[in-house]
């Protein structure tokens, strides 16, 4: 078992954190429950107009992906409890925020190859509180809860009082609209994501001669989605709005979309990266993907049959998309300096179905298991199982949901990349 430290240096209090994380580490290992503490220092300061929040929260999750993978880890474990959950999802209603904004904070989602589980996600802070007090556990408190600088803060220090006494259920109603929310979202990707089958060509362009019958509402929904994916982000509403209103009934124009440019041509919208911009990093690299059915654009291979993926010769840096004909999603490469697969490994790579019999091994020192047991051991649902593995000829690269097979890990100084498998799928959002 490993524990996960991120040294953010905002704080004065910092350096004590650690320390304090070090001497807990140290006491369980005294009393036979030995946890390996990995830490990480966040350096640098976000850039100008960047919120230090968001700045902070992305480099924090990018820290303890990056010591996840280094201590063979498949499953992480986040601290956040019910009243964090009610608190996002009053942020993201005051922030205007639509139907995936207030589900708030999923229990479970797949990311960077790992599963990012929140086990208190129901659970009152109040009854951590009274454990923590009952067991004489040693703690420490963020100042940072009280600065009035930042939103959250705000939030706890002057709101929440005045709620709680005069709603005394709130932070357990707000929560359980996190969860009716979570299941309105996934239901809402699933139509839209019907109709962008039908609406998306092949090169990812998206007709929307095809969307205008839909009734609006549910329009505006495919058309956010679709910007989602060609964005890499959540549209603006801005940009919806003024797509909706300028894009319906023309044939040509263009809009500024951060990253880049959106031009319709012919009645099909496309999104045009700018140089240098993470957007234009994986969607210059979608893979030459050749099988033995036919040119592209003739119809696809049935699911179980494997597909050879020739990867170009890119060079490597910055992100690349590698989208798979058959399967809704693409896997995703990453330069990293360890815990990836060697580039050279790539270059003859097949994308397959599960056969059955496939073993994973988790992490350098486990033992290979059993696909099944071992997306159960992770918590992974069902649909975040379903993509293609990646092989090299017999030998398992890395599997949707779990990441990278150890027996695939490239040696230290080698090129090599991450591989995360992003499914065309509902609640799977950052």
């Amino acid at each position: 078992m490993a524990a996960l430290h991120v040294h953010h240096g905002l704080s004065p209090n910092a350096d004590a954190w650690l320390a304090h994380a070090r001497r807990t580490c140290a006491a369980w290992a005294r009393s036979g429950r030995p946890v390996r503490l990995h830490w990480a220092r966040i350096d640098g300061r976000p850039a100008p107009g960047d919120s230090v929040e968001a700045w902070a929260r992305r480099e924090r999750y990018h820290r303890l992906a990056a010591m996840a993978r280094e201590a063979g880890a498949t499953l992480v474990l986040l601290a956040h409890h019910q009243r964090d959950q009610a608190e996002t999802v009053l942020l993201q209603a005051v922030r205007g925020a639509g139907v995936a904004g207030l589900a708030a904070m999923p229990r479970l989602q797949c990311r960077d190859g790992l599963a990012w589980a929140r086990p208190w996600l129901d659970v009152d802070p109040r009854d951590i509180a009274a454990y923590v007090q009952r067991h004489r556990l040693t703690h420490v408190d963020d100042e940072s809860n009280r600065d009035p600088r930042w939103a959250r803060s705000r939030l706890r220090t002057s709101v929440w009082p005045a709620l709680d006494a005069a709603f005394a259920q709130a932070q357990a109603m707000l929560a359980r609209t996190a969860r009716w929310m979570g299941e309105a979202e996934e239901v809402l990707q699933g139509v839209a994501r019907g109709d962008l089958a039908l609406a998306t060509a092949p090169d990812g362009t998206l007709d929307l001669a095809t969307l205008r019958p839909l009734p609006p509402p549910r329009a505006r929904l495919a058309l956010r989605v679709w910007l989602h994916d060609a964005l890499g982000m959540p549209a603006p509403a801005s940009l919806v709005d003024r797509l909706a209103a300028e894009a319906g009934a023309a044939s040509h124009g263009e809009w500024p979309a951060p990253g880049g440019m959106l031009r319709l041509i012919r009645g099909r919208l496309a999104f045009q990266p700018s140089s240098g911009s993470a957007a234009a990093g994986e969607r210059e690299a979608g893979a030459t993907l050749t099988s033995d059915h036919g040119p592209a654009g003739s119809p696809l291979p049935p699911r179980d049959q494997p597909v050879a993926a020739h990867l170009p010769a890119w060079p490597l840096g910055g992100p690349r998309r590698l989208r798979l004909p058959g399967w809704s999603g693409a896997w995703v490469l990453r330069p990293v300096a360890s815990g990836g697969v060697a580039w050279d490994a790539l270059a003859q790579a097949e994308a397959r179905a599960r056969q059955g019999g496939e073993s994973f091994q988790a992490g350098p020192r486990r033992p290979a298991r059993a696909l099944k047991k071992q997306f159960q051991a992770a918590g992974i649902d069902r649909w975040h199982r379903d993509g293609p593995l990646l092989w090299q000829a017999d030998r398992l690269l890395a599997v949707p949901g779990l990441g990278i097979d150890a027996r695939a890990l490239a040696a230290e100084g080698e090129a090599q990349v991450s591989l995360e498998w992003r499914p065309d799928a509902p609640g799977d959002t950052a």
